[in-house]
């Protein structure tokens, strides 16, 4: 969208993260002025401010958003490497995860405000490819806390963005979700586990995709304000087929045979949303803004495998860790 956004002050809270850099990163191409606020102070990419703050302290949030025209709350606690949360983590999370973005609202007032929600937090009932409409009955605590935090951005005319599965390599960070965890274990040729058949399946949005959407969110904000909107490919995969391809791809980018995927019993870990397909429909938001998911999935995973191996030094040879 070239230079929309001119001159306009966006701060992202958590834009060392994730989803944060990416978005950071994409505001500057917009030409905006950017600010990115995280407990590292971390700058995700190139001419973007960045600050160090806790933003749990009283008042913080209101200082690092004073003169913001745009407001990102991007924070995200999840107590590990993946989307769950203990119970005995739950009341240090939602410190950040809904207590943050209380915070952000309240000095927010006439500002833009762009959330990111979850489709996972839609009842069991709902049927395998959601559109927004579906009835909302979270079955996690992250899911619980996000729905929770989206109320508080909608009640206070923002808007919430939910994301599917959002995979790829962002300028401070990779992706902590399944991608990225199969890519490291093929580089290190191990073998590619599913749960069951692996016929589950997934919508997945690469990460410049997502950083995209939220752009269009904040130049349509007066047309989105007030209500959750899908982000998703419209393309679900199985689980069993995006780890085949994965192995493929990494076999491309090593030389070597692709590792075999497997089939193993769920832990008994698994939630019931891990067992359920998930594929979101995101019209409403295209008809409003024009967005819609570029990015290949083949594409995307081979620019995954790419970053991975040079994050993590496996440019060579997978077993002998060169």
């Amino acid at each position: 969208m070239g230079s929309a956004l001119t001159g306009v002050r966006v701060v992202v809270l958590g834009g060392s993260g994730f989803i944060g850099s990416a978005v950071a990163a994409r505001f500057v191409a917009a030409g905006a002025t950017v600010r990115s606020v995280s407990s590292s102070g971390r700058a995700p990419c190139a001419h973007v401010e960045a600050v160090a703050a806790d933003l749990t302290e009283p008042g913080r949030v209101a200082e690092v958003i004073a003169d913001a025209d745009v407001v990102l709350p991007l924070v995200l606690y999840t107590g590990g490497s993946t989307y769950r949360i203990g119970d005995h983590e739950a009341e240090a999370a939602e410190r950040v995860n809904v207590a943050v973005v209380r915070s952000a609202i309240a000095s927010a007032a006439g500002r833009v405000v762009v959330f990111a929600g979850s489709t996972s937090q839609v009842g069991a009932g709902a049927r395998d490819r959601v559109d927004g409409t579906e009835p909302d009955e979270p079955t996690t605590e992250y899911d619980r806390q996000k729905l929770v935090a989206e109320r508080v951005v909608l009640d206070g005319g923002g808007v919430s963005l939910r994301l599917p599965t959002v995979y790829g390599p962002a300028p401070s960070a990779l992706d902590r979700g399944v991608v990225t965890a199969m890519v490291r274990r093929a580089l290190a040729g191990e073998p590619l586990t599913v749960w069951g058949d692996g016929a589950v399946e997934r919508d997945l949005v690469f990460v410049d995709d997502v950083a995209n959407a939220f752009v269009h969110a904040v130049v349509d904000a007066p047309r989105l304000a007030g209500r959750h909107w899908l982000l998703g490919s419209g393309r679900g995969v199985s689980v069993r087929e995006l780890f085949e391809r994965v192995a493929a791809a990494v076999s491309a980018h090593t030389g070597r045979p692709p590792v075999p995927v497997v089939s193993v019993p769920p832990p008994t870990e698994a939630t019931e949303m891990d067992g359920r397909s998930l594929v979101a429909d995101p019209a409403a938001f295209t008809e409003v803004t024009g967005w819609r998911a570029e990015v290949d999935l083949s594409a995307g995973i081979d620019a995954t495998v790419a970053a991975v191996a040079v994050r993590e030094g496996r440019t060579g040879d997978p077993y002998s860790g060169s």
